[in-house]
């Protein structure tokens, strides 16, 4: 009966995970300095790692949107005032892609799959804002990383 009871309490009170996220990674990295693998909440930590490297491709995945939504405005929607906004957002999405790749090479391999992707997804969208404009249904310029991080296309 005692033992039951124990139990109970035990699965009624929150793990540390459940409780504090930042209080668990600190432990949880403790023990990995330590050695102590044998108490690692290993469930969670590979939960966690798993999911950093499904937050990194979708980072890339909306990065890519964004930078390519803006380069189709900035290219084809003639719009002269909203030209340093739409330059400022792709410097912006272009810097963090870098960044992110530098952080993350491995993202390289899933590079061509992202921005055809991307593409069709941001094309969808800017011929839903500017409906009188043509868009071309391929992305006329180079899909390479360094083309896309790097060429002013408008120039």
């Amino acid at each position: 009966m005692t033992q039951l009871l124990q139990t109970q309490t035990q699965t009624q009170t929150p793990s540390l995970y459940e409780q504090d996220i930042l209080l668990w990674v600190e432990d949880t990295v403790a023990k990995l300095k330590a050695g102590d693998f044998q108490n690692l909440d290993l469930e969670n930590l590979i939960e966690e790692v798993e999911s950093v490297g499904r937050s990194d491709r979708k980072e890339l995945l909306n990065r890519l949107i964004v930078l390519f939504e803006h380069l189709l405005k900035r290219l084809y929607v003639k719009s002269p005032d909203d030209y340093n906004g739409w330059e400022r957002t792709i410097r912006t999405q272009r810097n963090c892609l870098g960044v992110l790749i530098e952080g993350a090479p491995s993202l390289q391999i899933q590079w061509q799959e992202k921005c055809d992707r991307a593409w069709m997804v941001a094309l969808k969208t800017v011929r839903k804002e500017y409906k009188n404009v043509t868009f071309p249904h391929q992305w006329p310029y180079s899909l390479e990383l360094e083309s896309l991080l790097d060429r002013d296309f408008w120039d």
